[in-house]
């Protein structure tokens, strides 16, 4: 019986003599993912309630649905340099400023809501620093996650992220809505809160969050973008993994805001639509949890390949009846099936890239696939508004299957293997200090 790791830094050595295949018993990463699951829950209360404050203040929804567009735009424009900052500087400290950044602005505004001083240009100020700066932890602990677990766990690590996506995107917005209620000021205050804990966790985070640099690895992280361009064009897994996550991700939000108009313009009531969103997000809370044993029973490239092309035939099925609440099941079905894939796909790539790139590789990944996912509510609109619900919501399978054609063509696809072998890293060219787990490497 294996026994629980007690110490942090211990190392690879120690990493290989604890074989359990459970994530509960590794402290760092439980400390790190109970630290975010307070930190997305509070964001997604303020997500909620800063566009109620700005509604409340101007009486204005325009001015109120700018906040949501200006967090996203934001957060878009950052991921880029946020890669090239989370694999040139330290992660912890990097990860500690911006927890300490979100909870200086939001306690600020929670100030001046109760003073009556907050207005448009303070609140869109507060989302422009904390958007930049979850930009940047958010990439600094993707990055992180191979260092903190043993190569066989990087997936369900990644599936368990998915889950606290998915679980605090549901419990945020209403608990939001009711301190709203109770107080204008209270969802901030919260959210202030819940950015202090996360900071606590991270505080409390003994181990490594990425290897020595050494000065391959630092000559590397001084050409900002390009290093991590080469090796993600130069792999031909990764080259797949850029061109199946755009339309995948445009599939999924495309249709499911399609969806939701098509079934409002149908006559059925908001209560009954809000269900269904609902719906959706507990598939895939519920795919989270499942993703690790999907992973375990199926070849890499079988499963990668089967999620696409379910995908997109659990889509297309969704359109056959006419419109109403059974059209939305199939395609919940395809969201239980998402953070499988995700889990796979983004698995597999945190454990084949060397460390000093983590970061620019999945920020360039990131902002193809959230671009082509931002993109997909206006293509919606516009197919919505020129053809029949029907034929607008067709478009979003056909995504999918290009999507499942790369994975079946693919020969960066078929090359996945079950236990991949991290690159070689750059050898030290001097003392490299304390080391934790050599992240992801072949067991």
């Amino acid at each position: 019986m294996t026994r629980p790791a007690t110490d942090d830094t211990t190392g690879l050595a120690e990493a290989g003599r604890d074989r359990s295949p459970s994530l509960w018993r590794n402290r760092s990463f439980n400390l790190l993912w109970t630290g975010e699951c307070l930190s997305d829950t509070g964001s997604a209360m303020a997500g909620l309630a800063l566009p109620l404050l700005v509604l409340q203040l101007t009486g204005s929804p325009t001015q109120a649905g700018l906040i949501g567009t200006a967090g996203l735009v934001v957060t878009t424009a950052c991921r880029l340099p946020a890669g090239v900052l989370v694999d040139r500087y330290d992660r912890r400290r990097l990860m500690i400023g911006c927890d300490v950044l979100r909870l200086l602005v939001y306690a600020g505004l929670a100030a001046a809501v109760v003073a009556g001083t907050a207005d448009l240009a303070m609140i869109l100020a507060v989302v422009a620093v904390s958007s930049a700066a979850t930009a940047i932890f958010s990439t600094a602990e993707f990055a992180a996650v191979p260092s903190l677990v043993r190569p066989d766990q990087i997936v369900g690590a990644v599936a368990r992220n998915e889950a606290r996506s998915y679980g605090t995107s549901l419990a945020g917005p209403p608990l939001g809505g009711l301190l709203f209620g109770l107080g204008r000021t209270l969802p901030f205050l919260g959210n202030a809160l819940s950015f202090l804990l996360s900071l606590v966790a991270v505080l409390f985070i003994r181990q490594p969050m990425q290897q020595p640099r050494p000065a391959a690895a630092a000559a590397a992280a001084g050409s900002p973008g390009r290093a991590g361009l080469r090796f993600l064009l130069g792999n031909p897994f990764l080259r797949a993994l850029l061109v199946i996550a755009a339309p995948l991700n445009m599939a999924f939000t495309g249709m499911i805001f399609a969806m939701t108009v098509a079934l409002r313009r149908s006559g059925m009531s908001p209560v009954l639509v809000g269900v269904v969103s609902t719906i959706f997000a507990v598939g895939g809370f519920l795919g989270a949890f499942a993703a690790p044993a999907l992973q375990r029973r199926l070849r890499l490239p079988t499963l990668v390949r089967t999620l696409c092309w379910s995908t997109a035939v659990l889509m297309a099925v969704s359109v056959l009846p006419t419109i109403g609440i059974l059209t939305a099941v199939p395609v919940a079905a395809a969201v239980f099936l998402g953070p499988t894939a995700n889990a796979a796909l983004f698995g597999y790539q945190a454990a084949i890239t060397p460390d000093h790139l983590q970061g620019r590789v999945v920020s360039l990944i990131l902002v193809a696939a959230t671009s082509a996912a931002a993109l997909a509510p206006a293509l919606a609109g516009l197919l919505l508004a020129h053809f029949s619900s029907r034929t607008a919501l067709l478009a979003f399978p056909l995504l999918a299957t290009v999507a499942a054609l790369v994975a079946t063509l693919s020969k960066g696809i078929g090359s996945m293997s079950t236990q991949p072998t991290a690159p070689a890293q750059p050898e030290p060219t001097g003392p490299a200090g304390p080391a934790g787990p050599a992240g992801p490497a072949q067991p």
